[in-house]
């Protein structure tokens, strides 16, 4: 079956924190046999910070960000058997939802498929009159990064017919154990751009552990932070790019998850982060969320953390014996049940049991 996929980017991770989702997803269902188009539009710098080549397994259409480039790049949905339009575009999203539900064939599965669930059902509360809640009612089928049964039930109370979690998992091509790299050399660290859901709670899981226990090493990665005051005793080293991530997850004592707060309030959501860290063999600190067992146990293979103060004392109390230990074991884990390998099995299912479902209805 032919796919097209409307979404942000999958050449460039650059802000674009579901490059790494799409890409695992996609690169196994292309080896279920797939065939993928995937159109990205040219907006915020993603194409001068590409981060992979054009991959074998998918072809991929950039498209000028401008209303005639996206009518053009939408008007070929009309040549796929299922259409999928990702949130999250940055490039006039309602109307390209629009344009692509308009040439969507009669007979083809039409998914809207949600990397935010938890923001963009904020947004349709809080708008009676949103662009997507009116949508709903011509999308087959809603798909999302995750969110467990209240992400479901939320949307269908705003009108989804249906409404599936696919999980981000983890891509072993991708994240896998590597030598450690003297450069990120710490005993905490943690990876993420500057985020507004997400500051207060850097601030107050890293930023504030690490100004109580100055004889500890902190390392903070991502873009924006360089005007942020921090203590002493943090390294602030700017971007990085996913290419050194792995050697990022596996040199310091522990890395750190930190959920944006939309994410940790609905739970169910594991970050990107959560499957790069355990695929890499890390020791990783989490803060709460309900959910987390699901995917990896705490205290064998993730540690987790309420506030502040628990990051504090659970580095002081770790040692690197154990934290190699946790990081064994969120590998094994990760492997055993959480690939994208496994997903694309899910999503595979799903396309064939809905696809035959939107067939019938259609003849």
């Amino acid at each position: 079956m032919k796919i097209a996929f409307y979404g942000s980017s999958l050449l460039s991770a650059y802000w674009n924190g579901a490059a790494t989702y799409y890409r695992g997803l996609l690169r196994a269902l292309a080896a279920r046999g797939y065939d993928i188009t995937f159109y990205e539009p040219d907006v915020y710098d993603r194409q001068k910070n590409r981060d992979i080549d054009p991959p074998e397994w998918c072809k991929v259409v950039v498209y000028d960000g401008t209303i005639e480039a996206l009518k053009k790049a939408a008007a070929h949905a009309v040549e796929a058997d299922i259409v999928v339009k990702a949130s999250g575009v940055g490039y006039e999203d309602d109307l390209l939802l629009d344009e692509v539900l308009k040439a969507s064939r009669p007979g083809a599965l039409k998914i809207f498929w949600d990397v935010d669930a938890p923001a963009t059902l904020a947004e349709l509360r809080a708008a009676p009159e949103h662009p997507l809640r009116r949508a709903l009612g011509q999308i087959d089928l809603v798909l999302t990064y995750g969110g467990g049964d209240p992400v479901v039930a939320a949307y269908k109370a705003v009108g989804a017919k249906e409404c599936i979690p696919v999980y981000n998992a983890l891509d072993p091509q991708t994240h896998h154990p590597v030598a450690p790299n003297p450069r990120f050399t710490a005993d905490l660290g943690f990876l993420g751009n500057r985020l507004p859901d997400r500051e207060a709670r850097v601030e107050h899981f890293f930023l504030e552990p690490a100004a109580r226990t100055p004889g500890q090493r902190f390392m903070l990665g991502g873009s924006g932070w360089h005007d942020k005051p921090m203590a002493s005793n943090i390294n602030y080293i700017g971007h990085v790019p996913t290419g050194e991530h792995n050697a990022f997850n596996v040199t310091p004592k522990a890395v750190l998850n930190i959920s944006r707060e939309s994410m940790a309030s609905n739970g169910f959501s594991p970050a990107t982060r959560v499957f790069e860290a355990a695929g890499a063999g890390a020791c990783l600190i989490t803060d709460f969320w309900e959910g987390i067992e699901l995917f990896l146990e705490p205290e064998t293979e993730v540690l987790v953390a309420r506030d502040g103060q628990d990051v504090a004392e659970i580095m002081a109390a770790l040692s690197p014996e154990r934290a190699q230990a946790i990081g064994q074991a969120a590998l094994a884990r990760v492997l055993r049940k959480h690939t994208y390998d496994h997903r694309a099995v899910e999503a595979d299912r799903i396309f064939r049991e809905y696809s035959e479902r939107v067939g019938e209805a259609a003849q």
